[in-house]
């Protein structure tokens, strides 16, 4: 098994926030252009989801190289977008690549909630190494999460069905990710009572 390691956490949050942020500014290029392949015209926003694919995956392999490790969550993402920008590319229709969004934050809101009936939390299982807290406080951080992501999948679905494109992709690459920052933060901030420090640590 390879082992951990550690890289910096700027070069980190570029190689995980790049490939949106490069999706974003070729969205931004090609939005109102038309790309002919094979005698078929693609809108901008389609090829920048080809594009992005590739992108997304070197970047996946850097850290990977780097880091030996990938999170599940960027690994079914990833996952995710390559299914359904391939769907978005081969039936020429950016729908598929929308709803890509609400089905991995419904897909995560489905995870924790089976295992909140089951009275365990995932989210734990994933994190207690790096976030010490009690079982009640991560009992409760996954039940909030959990509806967290179930208002985001619900939010995409009405923001891509009733909005432009345009602000789709505001709202994808930038409000979504604030939206779940901002959540996670005040979450912990709301539970430190139930963070666990060894002495050397508080």
């Amino acid at each position: 098994m390879a082992e951990k390691q550690q890289i910096n956490p700027f070069l980190k949050q570029v190689l995980e926030l790049g490939p949106p942020l490069a999706f974003f500014g070729l969205y931004l290029l090609w939005k109102d252009k038309v790309f002919t392949f094979g005698g078929t015209e693609y809108s901008g926003f389609i090829v920048a989801t080809v594009v992005f694919v590739p992108i997304m995956l070197a970047a996946m392999g850097v850290l990977w190289a780097l880091t030996r490790e990938l999170s599940r969550m960027q690994v079914f993402t990833a996952i995710m977008v390559i299914f359904f920008g391939a769907l978005t590319a081969w039936f020429n229709d950016e729908r598929f690549f929308k709803m890509k969004t609400t089905l991995v934050y419904g897909f995560f809101a489905l995870l924790l909630g089976i295992g909140l009936v089951r009275g365990k939390s995932y989210l734990a299982y994933v994190l207690s190494d790096a976030v010490p807290m009690s079982d009640e406080g991560w009992m409760i951080l996954t039940r909030r999460l959990a509806l967290m992501f179930l208002v985001l999948a619900i939010g995409n679905e009405i923001v891509w069905r009733t909005l432009s494109t345009d602000l789709w992709v505001k709202i994808e690459t930038f409000g979504f990710p604030i939206a779940m920052f901002l959540f996670i933060w005040a979450q912990f901030a709301a539970l430190h009572k139930h963070m666990e420090f060894e002495d050397d640590e508080a």
